[in-house]
C-alpha cells in the first residue's frame, strides 16, 4: 500500500482551507484558493477598482510548520510561475507601499506583521501592531484580512506601471 504522508502542518492548512473563515472570505470574493503544492498555496486577493489594474494579485505563501510558524508570502504571477514583477506591485499613499515593499529582501516577503520572515527582528511590532501579530488559531484568513483590507483601502493606488 503506498500511501502519501500528509505532515501535520499541511494537515491543518487544508483544514483550514475548508473552514468558515477562509470559506466566507472565499465566498465574499475576498480571495480565491487557486493551487496547494505544498508546502506552497497559491491564494488571489482581491483588490478595489483602479483605471489599468488587475482585480486582484496573488499571494503564494509558504506554509511549512503551519499554523504555528506564520506563513511567508510573495506576490506572484501564476502564469509565468515566478514572482511578480516590481512593476506590477500595488501602490499606494502610504500603507500599501509600506507592505509592498520592492526594496524588503528583494521582494521575497510582504513586509506585514503576520509574515513570519518580516516579523524576525521586529519584535517591537509586539506593542506597535498587536492586531497584525500572527496568531496560529486565526489561521491563514488572518494573512489574507490584512492583506485585503490594504488591497482594498482608500490608500490602493493601483498597479505601479514602472
Amino acid at each position: 500500500m503506498n500511501v502519501a504522508f500528509v505532515s501535520p502542518d499541511q494537515r491543518s492548512l487544508m483544514a483550514d482551507l475548508v473552514g468558515g473563515a477562509f470559506l466566507l472570505g472565499e465566498h465574499s470574493g475576498r480571495w480565491r484558493l487557486i493551487d496547494v503544492a505544498w508546502p506552497y498555496v497559491l491564494i488571489e486577493v482581491a483588490a478595489a477598482p483602479r483605471p489599468q489594474s488587475p482585480n486582484s494579485y496573488c499571494l503564494r505563501l509558504n506554509c511549512a510548520g503551519y499554523p504555528q510558524a506564520a506563513p511567508t508570502a510573495c506576490l506572484w504571477d501564476p502564469g509565468n510561475n515566478r514572482p511578480l514583477p516590481f512593476h506590477q506591485w500595488p501602490s499606494g499613499i502610504s500603507r500599501v507601499p509600506a507592505i509592498f515593499r520592492t526594496d524588503w529582501k528583494n521582494g521575497s516577503c510582504l513586509y506585514i506583521p503576520c509574515d513570519r520572515e518580516s516579523f524576525a527582528g521586529h519584535e517591537n511590532w509586539r506593542q506597535e501592531h498587536a492586531d497584525l501579530i500572527w496568531r496560529p488559531e486565526d489561521g491563514i484568513a488572518q494573512y489574507l484580512r490584512a492583506v485585503h483590507e490594504l488591497l482594498s483601502s482608500e490608500d490602493y493606488r493601483g498597479v505601479r506601471h514602472g
